[in-house]
């Protein structure tokens, strides 16, 4: 009999279908849930927190530093290589891609999300096609934009990936006029925005549009299926000369070192990946599943008020971030230096440099260690 324990987001997006879902596991197992914040889920250290639990609710980015602390299983030492091919071609967009490092599977892909773009519908009508159009909404006031965290960093490599960039795929991190336009573009935005939103994260962001309806639009937003209605409404990304540019998030589920996984514990973990809780319990309990075929799903759509069906094809074409050892805080500080510059505190190419200078140094760095 073991007493499991796993730690997830403190969101009704992020917990309460896991808690609703554990309990007894059979067998004389339980699990319980406890809850981290947002921005402790985006930047806590993974081989801290593998040491106090058995599960792990984490981001792809964490891959590095899980597996260089040795913090988590692979899953296909857990699950036969059949379960693990069907739920790479069930997952939506490149989510189970995103936890697949090194030819293994570290993660099982429980929520599906990226950036996506949202509005009010009695502010802006209808959804912007391309950044140009978007930038007439900044110019009258309507347009927010995610800053805050690592949201500044993921902003950008997002439009620079709708551009025609892929970041940090090479030793260069962006390609150099590619980034300008891109921070210009960032910045643009920026410049006109509601007081105050700039230091909100995503869930900040969304409250403030649904509660105080003082923002129109937010160009780049992960989607909270949570927030859809028929006043806010989810809706693709601007795209350039036909691309789209999202950086893709949601959460996947990792087994630590620590946790010696029992058959009930597993079992339920497939049940989680189980296309009936994806398309019924899931979403029943304020989750946001991970397969297609729930995404696709007519009811789950018509509940979720479009959010689905109007987000697919931005999940579908999603960015996948680098996934090195040291990433996270990497992340974090060339958010920072994002942010100076769109406040006009640095120049572009400064803060450019610095950011090249510093996923340069990262590189060589994890290269080193790993030729040691």
């Amino acid at each position: 009999m073991t007493d499991y324990v796993g730690l997830t987001w403190d969101h009704p997006r992020g917990r309460n279908a896991l808690a609703a879902a554990a309990g007894d596991l059979g067998d004389g197992d339980t699990l319980r849930w406890e809850v981290q914040s947002l921005e402790g889920f985006e930047s806590a250290p993974i081989d801290e927190l593998a040491r106090r639990y058995d599960l792990l609710v984490l981001d792809h980015p964490h891959l590095g530093d899980a597996l260089a602390t040795d913090s988590i299983r692979p899953l296909d030492d857990l699950f036969d290589a059949r379960q693990i091919d069907e739920w790479a071609d069930a997952a939506v967009g490149p989510s189970i891609a995103s936890y697949t490092l090194d030819g293994r599977l570290w993660a099982l892909p429980l929520d599906a999300a990226t950036q996506v773009s949202v509005r009010r519908r009695e502010l802006v009508a209808d959804v912007p096609d391309t950044w140009d159009d978007a930038l007439e909404l900044a110019e009258r006031g309507l347009v927010a934009t995610s800053l805050a965290g690592p949201h500044a960093f993921l902003s950008l490599c997002s439009i620079a990936v709708s551009l025609g960039d892929d970041p940090g795929r090479g030793a260069v991190l962006f390609d150099r006029a590619v980034a300008l336009r891109a921070l210009d573009l960032l910045t643009r935005f920026s410049t006109n925005a509601p007081a105050g939103t700039d230091s909100l994260n995503p869930i900040g962001l969304l409250d403030r549009m649904r509660d105080r309806g003082d923002i129109g639009y937010i160009p780049l937003v992960y989607g909270y299926v949570n927030y859809a209605s028929p006043v806010v409404v989810f809706d693709r990304v601007p795209a350039a000369n036909g691309r789209i540019g999202s950086t893709i998030g949601g959460t996947g589920i990792a087994v630590t070192r620590r946790s010696e996984p029992s058959p009930a514990l597993l079992a339920h973990l497939r049940h989680l990946l189980g296309d009936q809780a994806q398309r019924g319990f899931i979403p029943a309990h304020d989750g946001q599943p991970g397969l297609r075929t729930a995404w696709t799903d007519a009811a789950v759509d018509a509940a979720a008020h479009g959010f689905y069906s109007r987000t697919l094809s931005t999940i579908e074409a999603s960015w996948v971030r680098p996934r090195l050892a040291g990433y996270i805080p990497f992340q974090s500080a060339a958010s920072a230096l994002v942010r100076d510059a769109v406040a006009g505190r640095r120049t572009a190419d400064d803060v450019l440099d610095e950011i090249g200078e510093r996923f340069a140094a990262l590189t060589a760095t994890c290269l080193q260690e790993e030729n040691a």
